[in-house]
């Protein structure tokens, strides 16, 4: 028999995230063919994008609006959401493994009494009962969770399980609940966003890393070309953050972000299992490394020993080539 399963939408920006659009995906592996909800909450009119989480699998939508939505903080949008799940009894409830979903998850489920399987890779239904796959130690092993009985609760990591394709023809009704959020405690007087421009790390198909080999910030323009004609962008590893080269937020590893494009270009990184724990499950991995013993070749799909100010500049070159020649 089929379950009903929430999925708790994110809103960054005016738009929803695309981990939303794949937790609907993980909500129907969970549902077994039972009902799909999406929440949404936030500021103004969430309409629309009640719409696009229906075109996208969701059977249908309950959006929570309030002036103090705006802004996030995990007491209101708690205040928001609960509510929802108190009216609609889920048996599951699926949400993207970002800032906000670690953030709001163990709220709700300490209010629940339940248990959250978090940063989930892999969802599958086996024998009745529905397996959760998670990486542990780093990276360097996973492990599954069998659910069988009681309320599924689990975050899913961005760019692992695929979106279902957008339908326009698939229709869902979009409702609105009221609800009072009040008396929260966290005033947010003002955000500093200090992030890379153009998509987002945790979502990207594409990105080109740089590392202690870099040299400098001036050693990031090579690579922030070859993002740009790969379509995709720039990250970083701690040392090359240490080093000043560039902004913290884009360091990827254990202590920063943890990504898994389609397409991993390691330029100038030595492979400290720090950073190897925050991209190490990237579907393919290039490594650029003058040091054919660094520890990135040994994670690495294709290897190019060479200095990457000679290699990284040929690849744009070629790049260019193959779209004039497309």
């Amino acid at each position: 028999m089929g379950k009903k399963v929430l999925v708790i939408g994110e809103i960054r920006e005016g738009s929803l995230r695309n981990v939303t659009f794949e937790a609907i995906a993980a909500a129907r592996i969970v549902s077994d063919g039972g009902e799909v909800i999406g929440v949404l909450s936030g500021a103004g009119d969430l309409h629309e994008m009640g719409k696009e989480m229906v075109y996208y699998g969701a059977d249908r939508v309950i959006t929570v609006a309030h002036d103090n939505l705006k802004t996030y903080t995990s007491e209101g949008h708690a205040q928001a959401i609960f509510p929802v799940i108190e009216e609609e009894s889920p048996e599951g409830i699926i949400m993207g493994h970002t800032s906000q979903g670690k953030d709001l998850t163990p709220k709700l489920a300490s209010k629940l009494e339940s248990g959250l399987i978090s940063d989930t890779t892999e969802v599958a239904a086996e024998n009745g009962a529905i397996v959760f796959t998670r990486p542990i130690y780093s990276g360097k092993a996973f492990e599954k969770k069998e659910i069988t009985d009681g309320l599924v609760f689990a975050t899913i990591r961005p760019n692992n399980i695929p979106s279902l394709e957008r339908n326009d023809a698939l229709e869902g009704e979009v409702t609105t609940k009221d609800v009072d959020v009040k008396d929260i405690r966290t005033i947010i007087k003002d955000i500093i966003r200090k992030s890379s421009d153009g998509v987002d790390l945790s979502e990207a198909k594409v990105i080109v890393a740089g590392g202690r080999g870099v040299k400098s910030s001036e050693g990031f323009e090579p690579l922030e070309e070859l993002a740009e004609v790969l379509g995709g962008t720039v990250g970083a590893s701690r040392g090359a953050c240490d080093a000043g080269y560039c902004d913290y937020s884009l360091q990827i590893g254990q202590t920063g972000k943890v990504v898994t494009p389609d397409l991993y270009i390691a330029c100038g990184i030595s492979g400290a299992i720090q950073h190897l724990a925050g991209m190490s499950n990237s579907k393919v991995i290039v490594a650029i490394n003058k040091d054919p013993e660094a520890n990135i070749f040994n994670v690495a799909d294709y290897g190019i020993v060479g200095d990457l100010f000679d290699v990284v500049p040929k690849l744009v070159d070629e790049v260019k080539q193959m779209k004039v020649n497309a």
